[in-house]
This record gives C-alpha cells, structure tokens and sequence, in this order.
C-alpha cells in the first residue's frame, strides 16, 4: 500500500490512457468539486392520470415496467464517488477489488426494460413544431421550445390528463406525450434540466413496433455515455437514468446501502422496486469524501457479485428471462448518436465466473448528433450497427479456472488504485516542511572543524537551499505599497493596494496558513500565539515588542490589556492597522483582518503613512541566516 501513497496509478498506462482528464487527478491534486448535479425528473411522474386504454398502450410499447418504478430519492454524494471511479475507457467501475459495471442483465432486472430488438435509432430535428403536431396533434409555442427539444412541463400541463371521452386519435397523442415525457425524466433525462428531444417521438408511431425496440440496450449506452461525461475532471453535472445506477450499487456494494423494508412490494418485479420507500438508513452526514474513503477500502466481504441468484424469478417476465443471455454479449449499445461498448469480459465474475485477463478494448470514436436536423444517423452508425446485429453471436462464455492472484497482479498495473489521498495534502506539506528546517537546523549547528573545502561547500550549499525553499513558502509575502497623491483623491487617503506576487488572495492565504500550522506544531506552539510580535531591526525604523521605549520616529506595538494590539509612530499618523495579540484568535486578525474588496484594496488600510503624503511603505520578507530565524516567519522589515 505504501507505493500506492504517492503513485496511485496506473503503472501501465496502456487501458487507462486519459488519466489526465479524469476527476480522479484533479481530486489527487486537491481540487475538489463537490456532490454532482443529478438530473433525474421523476418526482411528478405521478401526476400523470392514465386511462386503461393508454396503460395498454404504454405497456405495448414497451415500458410497463418502467411506469411502474416510483421517485426515489437519489444520493448525489455516493453517485458522485461512483462517477469517481467510472473509467469512459473501460465503461467499467475500476474499483479495489477489480472491475465492475452496470449490465444488460442489470437493466432487465432492475427496470424490465426490454434489452434486446431493433437499435433505438432514428431521424434528429432542430425544430419542434412540425414533429409535435403529427404525433402530438398540437405544437407548443416558442417558449417552451429549444432547438429540437421541448420542456417536460409543457407536454405535462397539456397532456396529462385525458378525457373519457377522447377519440382513439387523441388517446393516442396524450399517451406519445407521456411516453416522451417518461423518457425524457428518466432513462434518458438530460442535463438541461427540464427538456426532452422530440426525436424519440417518430419511434412511438406504432405502439406494437415500438415495443420491439431494445429500449434497455438504449438507456444503458446514454448511462454509459453520462458516466463518461461526468468523469472528466471539468464537469459538474450527470444525467441519465441514475435510479438504475443507484439502485445497482445497492444491489452490489455494502456501501450507503439502505436497510431493506419488509413490505411485499419488494418482491415485486422490476427489482428496481426493493428499495422504494424510505429507507431507514441515516445519509445527511454523507459526503463525497465519506462515499470516496469507503471505495478506497472496499473489501471483497462488501462485494455481492451476483446478487440477483438468491430472488425468486417466478414474477420475471419470460421476455426479459429469455434476455438476460444479452448481459454476457460483447457488443455496441446504440441510442441514436450515442454507440458505447458493452464489456462483459472484464466484469466475469458478475456472471458467477472467474475472472481472466481481459483483452485489450478497441478504441471507438464516440459520435455526435450534429446540427443539422432531418438527419437520418443510421448511415453515420454502419460499423455500431453492425456490432449490435451481431450481438448473439459475441457472447462471452466460461473460460478454464485462473488464479485470481494473476488477474490482480495484471488488475493493479492498470488500474487507479486510489482515489482519496490517504495522507492529506495538507499534512504532506506540514511533513516537508518540519524536514527542511531540520535540514536547515543541522547545517546551521554542524561543526565543519576537520573538513576539507568541498565537504564545506556542499554543507554550505544544504544550508542555503534549505533556508530559500523555506523562505519561499512566505516568500512572497504580501507588498503593501503606499498611494501616490494622485490616487489619493481616487481611491481615499490612507487605503493601500495589496499585491500578491504569483498567486491568488485565497490561494496565498491558506499556504500561509499551513506554513504557521506546520512551524508552529514544530515548535509545541499553539498556532494563535505563533503571530506574536518580534524585535526586528531595519536602517531607520523598528517594530518593538509593547513595553519597550521607543523613540518618536520608530513605530511599535502597543499591547493593552483587552485591546487589540496597534501599529503607531510618534511622529506619523497611522491609524487603522490591527496587530494580533498572543491570545487574539488568528482567523479574525492579523492577515485576515481585513475585509477583501476589489482591486485586492484593504478596508482598514494604513491611513496617513507619512507626514506629507510623499512617503511610501513596503513590507518585505527579511533575509534570515539561520533555522532559528525562520521559525519566526512573520519577522519583515518595516521601510519608510
């Protein structure tokens, strides 16, 4: 594991080739983006009254079981870690214990979708109206519209409820619009929001030929391709039918996994409908970083690889039975423009066999719908729609026993081991820095009595590094520069601009923060008394410690009892510039002090810096000679 800290892979960058774009990296590098943005639309679902004659028709086409599946509350923070660990090279989860995915067998139990028949594949629009009117009998107006897709409150507000009286003609119009708006809040929401492209509707023409669609094999490639999107390290948002995808790793991992209800409906088919309801488990205190840690020490004890062999089949439908071979197929999923590849070769295990090393995955051009509409894809498909013709023919069969000890030898030269740092950036800095003034220290202390000239010139030179990567983390500390007269009148006498040299203020400000940790844990020092303040010499001007005399030229530091300390001079009138007492809490004084505004300009600035407004003052890093100065890095020198 230890090799793993600093290099979570891939050793062997051959399967897993886009690391660099992955989130994977980012989360390494400390850029955390936080829980994604689900869209999944099937609170109102419910809302949809329908007639016996439009639920036949519904279940014609194909999506019985589908209408049947209820809201269920999705967790945003384990979809995100899971999205964490989605590999779009592979379409498969690379997790501890080997690769997982989401199968055709898992979108026939789960949703009792039907994953085998024609390619869902058709014509694109760019407009909505002509389309809507032929198969809905009424266009919505532009409003409502975007491009070639439509709003999902629209074809609610007009077509949820039909009459009892409705011609067949008009049973048929409100019952395309439900079917539009089913797929478009589920299996294949997108991330507009509340749109749906009405390309799907040609497909509803004919409810008897819809319902020889795969439309299982169709919301797998658009979850595939969702995944895929939303593991690259610049996105923030997923869509796709995340129900099915929560409710797998439910099925499959012991991780935010509910307690189960003990109500007959869980026995119901599709599967999906297990975890309706409430559940009983606690998940408000669960973030990504929760989700992520428990991925990173998956055992295989929290693996239920097949988890389907224990429910009773008896309520599966003998369609999605005589299917399920389909879950072993080596083949391309096809929804339109998106064409993914289904890979169960490297998820053998999932179907109750041993595992072997899998072969290497043909890259494939992932295609795009374009802009132009009327634009039949089949043509732009040929080769993807070949793969899936072929589909019966590529089934994976059971291979002689391997060791599983060689499949995970190979497994972890490929994969991304970890996703979360085991040792936190943070500390990873502080452990640097604690060595370098170490380092700095022992230069500084060692007798160079008895060496010979070159052995004092590397000495000299460990000590000299040491002491600049140390001065470098407050190196470039912040440069306060006067106003000239002519901004005075500008931006108010007194307030100064703030430069920060090489960094952002948020950026420099928690590197500061850590250095002062990390120095003053060193030093068995509480980190709030590490800013007090320390003698430091310049040409002409000196900060002192309260209780010192000074002379009126100097500034000094006056530390009365219950009052912040205050930077002053005899003979200069400064006001407003607040020095931390030993016992002040750092987070509200010193460098933070200061409300940000823009130009980097300080609220409380220093107010009249010299006499006659000509004068300019500028805090500087001090040189320091040795390890015992730099354990004071708040020592500058004040220049007027």
């Amino acid at each position: 594991m230890d090799h793993y800290v600093n290099n979570p892979g891939p050793i062997n960058d051959s399967v897993l080739y886009d690391q660099d774009k992955h989130v994977s990296s980012a989360v390494w590098e400390g850029q955390e983006r936080g829980a994604l943005r689900c869209h999944e639309h099937t609170s109102k679902l419910d809302r949809w009254m329908l007639t016996e004659k439009q639920i036949e028709l519904v279940k014609k086409a194909g999506f019985g079981h589908l209408r049947l599946i209820p809201a269920i509350s999705l967790d945003n923070p384990l979809i995100s870690a899971l999205v964490e660990r989605w590999r779009r090279e592979t379409n498969t989860f690379h997790l501890t214990v080997g690769e997982m995915t989401v199968t055709l067998e898992d979108v026939a139990y789960l949703l009792g979708l039907p994953v085998d028949g024609e390619p869902v594949i058709g014509v694109t629009y760019t407009s909505c109206e002509a389309v809507c009117i032929k198969y809905l009998g009424k266009a919505p107006n532009s409003g409502y519209t975007s491009g070639g897709m439509v709003k999902l409150s629209w074809l609610k507000e007009t077509f949820s409820f039909c009459p009892a009286d409705a011609s067949l003609e008009d049973i048929e119009h409100h019952t395309r619009a439900y079917l539009l708006y089913l797929v478009g809040s589920t299996i294949f929401s997108t991330t507009t929001g509340n749109k749906v492209p009405v390309m799907y509707l040609p497909l509803f023409e004919n409810f008897d030929e819809a319902g020889k669609y795969a439309w299982g094999a169709a919301a797998l490639s658009f979850l595939y391709r969702a995944l895929g999107n939303a593991s690259l390290r610049s996105q923030s948002t997923i869509s796709g039918c995340l129900t099915l995808l929560q409710c797998w790793s439910y099925y499959h991992l012991n991780v935010g996994r509910p307690k189960l209800n003990h109500d007959p409906i869980h026995e119901c088919f599709p599967f999906v409908l297990r975890w309706k309801g409430k559940q009983s488990s606690p998940t408000s205190n669960r973030d990504v970083a929760f989700y992520r840690k428990s991925l990173d020490l998956l055992k295989p004890s929290d693996v239920d690889w097949c988890p389907y062999s224990n429910i009773s089949h008896t309520v599966v439908p003998e369609n999605i039975l005589n299917s399920l071979i389909l879950g072993r197929s080596k083949t391309m999923l096809i929804c339109f423009d998106k064409a993914e590849r289904h890979l169960p070769d490297r998820v053998l295990r999932q179907f109750g066999m041993s595992q072997t090393i899998p072969q290497e995955v043909q890259r494939w051009e992932r295609k795009s719908r374009g802009v132009d509409g009327g634009v039949d894809l089949s043509a732009k498909m040929e080769s993807e729609l070949n793969e899936w013709s072929n589909r019966h023919v590529h089934v994976v069969e059971a291979e002689e026993y391997v060791k599983e000890s060689a499949y995970m030898q190979w497994y972890w030269n490929i994969t991304r081991r970890l996703v979360g740092r085991p040792i936190p950036i943070s500390s990873e800095f502080q452990r640097m820095n604690a060595a370098l003034r170490d380092i700095a220290h022992l230069a500084d202390t060692l007798s160079t009595h008895g060496m010979d000239d070159q052995q004092i010139q590397v000495v000299t030179r460990i000590r000299d590094t040491a002491h600049e990567c140390l001065r470098d983390q407050v190196g470039s500390s912040l440069v306060i520069v006067a106003n000239s007269p002519n901004e005075v009148g500008k931006r108010g006498r007194g307030k100064e601009r703030i430069r920060r040299k090489g960094m952002s203020k948020r950026k420099r400000r928690e590197e500061v923060e850590q250095y002062y940790a990390a120095a003053a844990a060193a030093d068995g020092m509480n980190p709030q008394s590490y800013f007090s303040a320390t003698v430091i010499e310049a040409d002409h001007a000196h900060l002192y410690p309260a209780g010192s005399e000074v002379d009126d030229p100097h500034l000094y530091i006056t530390a009365n009892e219950g009052d912040d300390g205050e930077m002053g001079g005899g003979g200069h009138g400064v006001d407003d510039v607040e020095i931390c007492n030993e016992g002040d809490d750092i987070n509200d004084s010193s460098f933070h002090h200061a409300a940000e505004e823009e130009d980097d300009e300080l609220v409380h600035g220093i107010a009249d810096a010299d006499a006659d407004g000509n004068g300019s003052i500028e805090i500087v890093s001090q040189t320091l000679p040795s390890s015992k100065d730099v354990v004071h890095p708040n020592d500058c020198s004040v220049i007027i």
